[in-house]
């Protein structure tokens, strides 16, 4: 038995705390991830009112927020950057990639949701203001906060971050939806298969994957059932579409019933006809490229 002095140090334990935005916010996942003496935002939530919900839940912790980590690029985990972090000198954390997508879609988003949120689509938002680059690792308390990047995938560009180091966890961001409809509007669906591919090795460790819409908590297993959706929706896309870049009002009535019939569930289901024609014409482009 080793000397009490000799014995090594415990690791450094954390807590995640889940805030969801419910149906209207898109059924949204963002996090606070509580250390010894802080805390850790992950995402910052679409609209005013959830990325208020989530700083009420930060400050209830009692410790002082010291960072806000981004997985991606879509309003819904940015948007409400400047809510959380009202009044406190915390830095905005993100990968160039992410960054870069940001600043390219911030207008064109505010144009498209503002008529929707109204005064709930915050007037005022920030930008990542500290770039890691893949692979980097974070310190906080002890605890470690690695940022992976994958790239296109469900958005213009898709980061996650691993934290802890004897039992890590994975914050995916939309990597993974969990038990509600995904999102395929920016049609990238080949390149999120091999992505989820690529997660099965990379979070070969991590038991819980956090997601970043429906039900927050998932097993490594949930990249299959991603998969597995993404599967269901190309094929019916590919079969509606005949080779086509968009789907008629038909097909897309079709579509929402192969759909809710591989996965039965209402929420986000307005996604299933959203993304339709980007995957046709994703698979239409596919398929005049191949010989």
């Amino acid at each position: 038995m080793q000397p009490e002095s000799s014995k090594p140090p415990a690791p450094a334990t954390f807590k995640v705390h889940v805030v969801n935005s419910g149906c209207e916010g898109l059924f949204t996942n963002a996090f606070a991830v509580e250390t010894a003496r802080s805390v850790v935002a992950i995402d910052a939530m679409m609209r005013v009112s959830d990325a208020r919900a989530l700083r009420a839940k930060i400050d209830s912790i009692g410790k002082p927020l010291v960072a806000l980590l981004i997985t991606h690029g879509h309003p819904d985990h940015y948007n409400g950057g400047f809510e959380v972090t009202a009044g406190l000198d915390v830095p905005m954390v993100a990968t160039r990639g992410v960054d870069q997508v940001i600043h390219r879609i911030d207008d064109a988003k505010e144009k498209q949701w503002k008529p929707v949120f109204g005064e709930d689509w915050p007037a005022k938002r920030r930008f990542p203001n500290r770039i890691v680059k893949e692979g980097e690792t974070l310190t906080f308390d002890g605890v470690p906060f690695t940022v992976g990047e994958v790239g296109e995938g469900e958005s213009h560009w898709d980061s996650y971050w691993v934290v802890g180091a004897t039992s890590p966890v994975a914050f995916v961001g939309d990597i993974l939806f969990n038990g509600v409809h995904s999102f395929m509007n920016d049609g990238h669906s080949a390149l999120w298969l091999k992505n989820l591919d690529l997660l099965e090795k990379k979070l070969s460790a991590c038991k819980t994957l956090y997601s970043g819409h429906g039900e927050a908590a998932a097993t490594r297993e949930g990249l299959e059932t991603q998969r597995r959706y993404l599967h269901a929706y190309r094929d019916a896309v590919r079969k509606l579409a005949k080779g086509r870049p968009t789907l008629d009002d038909a097909a897309k009535a079709e579509l929402v019933r192969l759909m809710k019939a591989h996965l039965a569930t209402d929420y986000l289901e307005a996604f299933i006809t959203a993304g339709a024609n980007a995957v046709a014409a994703e698979l239409a482009k596919a398929a005049e490229a191949s010989p």
